[in-house]
This record gives C-alpha cells, structure tokens and sequence, in this order.
C-alpha cells in the first residue's frame, strides 16, 4: 500500500517534494531526541496548506498512517516518523502571510521559525512573546503541537495563551479554522499542544505584544543551590512577578563556559537569572526589592545594555547543547514541582546522582518549577546508558510525587507515554482518548504517541479484558 501511495504522491507533488531515497531519508529518522529512531517510509515537503490536505486524504484512502513534522527540534520524539507510513514535513511553508498591528497579530505559516516573528516587528515595538531556547531554529507549527513555554512563559505563558486561530487539516484532510472566538466548546485549546495527534496546522494566527518601556536583567550568583532556591521562593513571595527566573547549578554552568565563554562568576554554585520588565517606575522598583533580596549573593550583576544582556542569557541559552562539552552522552529530561518543592527534589536529584553514579547538571525555569536535569554519561560505558535512564525515570517519579508533572513543555511524544499513567487514571486516559478519537477515528494522524496503550476508535471505555488488540499485532507495547 506505501509503494502505490508514493506513487500517487509523485503526481500530486513535484519531484523533490517527495524523497524515498534511504540515504536522504535517514536525515528524519528522529527529532532532537535522538535515542528513538526509526526511518520513515517516505517524505513529503509540502508546500502549501492545499498540499498538505491531499497528502492526508491520499494517507486515508490506502489506510496509511502519517506524522507532522517541523523543524525537528522536539525533545520527546514527537515527531518520531513511522517506517510503515508518511512523514509531511512543513519546513518549506515559511511564509508570514500577514502583520496586522493595530490588532496585534500575525499570520504565519508552520514552518516560520519562532524568531522570525519577532524580527519581522522588533523594528515597529513588537515582539512574540514565547522563547523556547531553540527559538532561533523551532518552527510555530511544532511549538503550537508541543505547546512550547520557554524563560519567559513565567509573566507571559505557553503557545496556548498567544495563538488566536489556526487554519487545521483534519486527519481525514478537510481544511477547518479553529478561532479562539467561536463559541462552544475550546477546540483551538484542545488541539494546542495534542501533538500532531488532533491534525496538522497550516496557517497559525499569533498575537504580538508590545515591547516592554523598560527591561532589566539581572545576574546573580550564590554559593550553593539552596540558597538560589530561597531567594527565587523570597522573590515570589514579595509579589514580585519578573518575565523570567532562570536557574542553573555549577556544573551546568561549568558546560556552558566551555562551549561559550559566557563569564559567569567563578565559584558559583547556583547562577540566577532574572528579568524585570513593563513600565519604568514598575521595574526600578521590583529591581530595589529584587537586589535587597539578593544580597545573600556574592556577586550580583546587572546588565547596562541589549549587548550584556545577551551576553547575560547567552550561556542559559546555550545550556541544553553545552552539555556536549563535558559529557559524551546525556538525557534532556523534563519535569514540573511545585516552587515550594524545589530544594527538596533538588536534594533528592543529588543523592540519586550520588547513588548511581551519574552526573545531572540542573537548568530550571525556577519560577514556575520547571525542572530541565540533563542526565550525563558515557555511552561506551556498560550499563552506563541504563543508569542514566534509571535516574531520569526517578526524577519523573519525583515530580509526580509531590504533586508536579511528567512535563512541563516538552511534550510526551513516546518518550514519557509510559509514565502517563503515573499521573492519570485509566478514565482520565480513556477520556483524553474519546477527544482524540473525534478527530481522528481512524487512529492514523502520529499513532501510538501520548497514550501508552492506544484504545481502538469505537472501543468501549473501562477496564479491559485480554491483550488489547493493537498489542497482539505489534503495534503497541503494554506497560
């Protein structure tokens, strides 16, 4: 069925939008997350909204499934293709259609990076407001799937909070908007952030916000993690909501020295980042509070213009790849606590490294207790890779534990499926299955992510009874 499909998508697509070659197909064998792979059947590179559409009827005809996929930056594998099905690739749909400012939006295309947005306003005092640390690479397309936060998610939120429409295809291939503004149920809530499960977007309406009269970015360094810890629980508690708080421990900070040189101050066994922004009289006066709370640090750095305060952000935003530098092999893990946790965890990360003898360099959006623990090891070590898994697992079970969450944005995909229901009983998970079912009762837009054993469309909810079906045939795994 794939080889009759192919040739169908050869006359509907020109020549090079459609790749079957293996050696060119190796290239989308994985997202960011590249402990799963696999090579897809074949590779589509649409180039218009219409395109994509007829892919997916043509995909419904012969049975066969299908997986978006952006920039390919993801962290769960989300975007993990499939060998026995199409891979549409939204990479050359990167126009921005339009810029309206007196109603602060614009409309772009999937592919448009996240960056591009704000370079297209900066100029007129506008920017886009959410910055995933791959803002200069991820597509809108992959940030609307995973729901992308970034430093500044604190004060201004997801994806979800700055997108007002989005032109869909559905996973039977009709072209729908989904408005923000329609009545009824939140469908454009629903498909933000269900991971190329719900359908795929074509055309993506963002808000824009005005740039701040006044930023100041702020470096501080502490001795030792907790004390950075207690100073973010002090700067929250005096009200203070800063656009950032970002947290990054001594050998997170040891990686992105080497890869950067971002000078940060020797002997820090914490580095704080904070960014105040709004209205002048507002800043200067969360600054005061911030720098009396502070003053436990042995160094506290203010950044005089645009050029320091990148210089500032510059090895936070380097953390994830800097890692490289120090480490053969490491895992990106992603996790939520409560504020109020975050020493305890933290202490509990740090006996578990001790325990298994495996390194976790901490970065964290501190503020709203995103933990990003990047677990390291050397993969030409034997059982290294399985202790390295061991602890990114527990560090999951932590967060669970005290009332957190398995991820705070960088999705589920087939990285953290099993751990669903850790956190969700088996209604909650066949209810969320009901909604994905609704639009795609076919079961093939991005199959077998989220869920870690997919029901069948038009199964019976409730306890099942024997190897449910899709784990019979191979296509799913029980956990």
């Amino acid at each position: 069925m794939l080889d009759t499909l192919t040739a169908a998508l050869r006359s509907l697509l020109p020549p090079d939008s459609v790749i079957t070659d293996p050696v060119r197909l190796r290239t989308y064998e994985c997202d960011g997350l590249t402990s799963h792979r696999a090579t897809p059947g074949v590779v589509v590179l649409p180039a218009r909204a219409e395109q994509v559409a007829r892919v997916v009827r043509m995909c419904n005809d012969f049975g066969v499934p299908f997986v978006a996929r952006g920039s390919g930056t993801g962290l769960s594998g989300g975007a993990l293709p499939r060998e026995d099905g199409v891979l549409i690739v939204t990479s050359r749909m990167r126009r921005i259609l339009e810029i309206d400012l007196p109603n602060r939006r614009a409309v772009v295309e999937p592919g448009v990076t996240n960056l591009a947005i704000t370079e297209a306003v900066r100029d007129q005092g506008y920017y886009y407001a959410p910055d995933p640390s791959s803002q200069q690479v991820c597509s809108i397309g992959g940030n609307v799937a995973e729901n992308s936060g970034g430093a500044h998610c604190l004060k201004y939120g997801f994806t979800v909070n700055h997108v007002e429409a989005c032109e869909i295809v559905t996973p039977d291939g009709d072209l729908v908007v989904l408005d923000r503004m329609d009545p009824g149920y939140d469908l454009l809530g629903a498909f933000v952030g269900s991971e190329g499960t719900l359908g795929i977007a074509t055309r993506i309406t963002v808000r824009l916000s005005r740039a701040p009269e006044a930023v100041t970015t702020v470096l501080a360094a502490f001795e030792d993690i907790e004390q950075g810890g207690r100073a973010v629980s002090a700067i929250i508690g005096a009200g203070i909501v800063p656009a950032a708080i970002e947290m990054m421990d001594a050998l997170a900070v040891e990686a992105a020295e080497a890869a950067v040189a971002c000078s940060y101050p020797k002997g820090a066994g914490a580095v704080l980042i904070v960014e105040l922004d709004g209205p002048r009289e507002s800043v200067e006066r969360q600054f005061a509070q911030l720098a009396e709370i502070c003053s436990g640090a042995f160094e506290l750095r203010v950044a005089a213009g645009p050029e320091e305060r990148a210089a500032i952000w510059k090895g936070r935003k380097s953390a994830f790849a800097a890692v490289g530098r120090i480490s053969p092999a490491y895992i990106v893990q992603d996790g939520v606590v409560p504020r109020t946790s975050l020493p305890g965890v933290l202490a509990a990360i740090d006996r578990l490294s001790r325990e298994h003898g495996i390194r976790v360099a901490n970065v964290f959006h501190a503020g709203d207790g995103n933990l990003h623990p990047l677990v390291l090891f050397d993969d030409a070590e034997p059982g290294a890779g399985e202790r390295a898994e061991a602890v990114s697992g527990a560090i999951l079970d932590l967060c669970v534990e005290h009332g957190g969450s398995i991820t705070g944005e960088h999705g589920v995909g087939v990285d953290k499926a099993r751990y669903m229901p850790k956190m969700f009983t088996e209604a909650d998970l066949d209810t969320m299955q009901l909604v994905r079912c609704a639009f795609d009762p076919g079961g093939l837009s991005n199959p077998g992510k989220v869920f870690p054993t997919p029901r069948l469309c038009g199964e019976v909810p409730g306890v099942r009874k024997g190897a449910h079906p899709l784990v019979e045939s191979g296509r799913a795994e029980q956990f």
